[in-house]
């Protein structure tokens, strides 16, 4: 336990969902926990918990590189005056996503998802790497199984198959000074945001009448089956149990997989990619056939 007490870790989207509960879980660990949030409000209810080592950074909007750069020279100044430990892990978790077709996608929205999820961790992580390299720390990174084509959730998986690429990438880049990038893919998890995209999608479609009729029925049908599959969600915390352990552990895995339909993701991703589009194609003429 000393070992951890001695340690810092860096995790985005604290407000709620798996970042929330992942900061809570480790802060009871023992961990200095820097739990970063957009608004104040959502800082003075991690405060209320009552955790000395939870500490919120607020605000960090992973959209504004002046906040990015605010909170990074905070944290760089606060460990070089030895107010907080040494930076161990940086555990990338903001983010959401909207469900649409790629012709009725809000483009504002996913832009806003490619700086949260891509361009603001780079940025942000430019600056924490070399506080990572002095404690060969471990950069988490949280996604979704976006290795495959699923329809209608291009702004959820697109970024995150960029991900994968970019955690790949820096295990190549960062294995020299030892700085490990480990892939955490989550399926099914009990979180708020399912709950706002996932009820009435075409309600939520801002775009010409004519083209949402397009998808209509497929969107409803699309709908009714992920109200059923809320029921086989995994609770959030059974998600920074797993990262606990990642963080514990000497010789962690470079990718981890959690939640209901994970494992069919990581199945789908070994086989040729011409294959999983015939799957995936199969799939989705047979959920069209059975609406109709």
């Amino acid at each position: 336990m000393k070992d951890i007490y001695s340690k810092s870790v860096l995790v985005t989207g604290a407000s709620s969902g798996i970042g929330h509960a992942v900061s809570v879980y480790l802060a009871r660990e023992g961990y200095t926990v820097l739990a970063s949030v957009r608004k104040d409000a959502d800082a003075e209810k991690l405060n209320s918990l009552g955790y000395d080592n939870l500490k919120p950074l607020s605000p960090l909007d992973l959209t504004r590189q002046d906040q990015i750069h605010a909170a990074a020279n905070s944290v760089r100044e606060q460990i070089e005056n030895q107010e907080l430990p040494p930076l161990y892990s940086v555990i990338f978790i903001a983010g959401g996503g909207k469900i649409a077709p790629v012709e009725l996608m809000n483009i504002s929205d996913f832009r806003d998802e490619l700086e949260k999820r891509l361009v603001g961790n780079i940025t942000l992580l430019q600056e924490m790497i070399p506080l990572l390299r002095k404690t060969t720390g471990r950069i988490l990174w949280i996604s979704t199984p976006g290795l495959f084509p699923v329809p209608y959730v291009a702004d959820i998986h697109a970024p995150d198959f960029a991900v994968n690429y970019l955690a790949r990438t820096l295990n190549l880049e960062l294995h020299p000074d030892g700085i490990k990038n480990i892939l955490v893919r989550c399926g099914g998890i009990k979180t708020p945001a399912p709950m706002r995209t996932e009820n009435n999608i075409v309600e939520q479609l801002k775009a010409p009448k004519e083209r949402v009729a397009i998808y209509e029925s497929r969107l409803f049908k699309l709908e009714e089956d992920l109200k059923k599959f809320a029921q086989k969600r995994t609770e959030p915390e059974k998600v920074a149990a797993l990262i606990s352990g990642i963080l514990r552990t000497n010789k962690p895995k470079v990718r981890y997989q959690i939640g209901s339909m994970s494992g069919l993701g990581s199945f789908l991703e070994k086989l040729p990619q011409s294959w999983v589009d015939r799957i995936m194609e199969i799939r989705e003429t047979g959920r069209n056939q059975a609406q109709a």
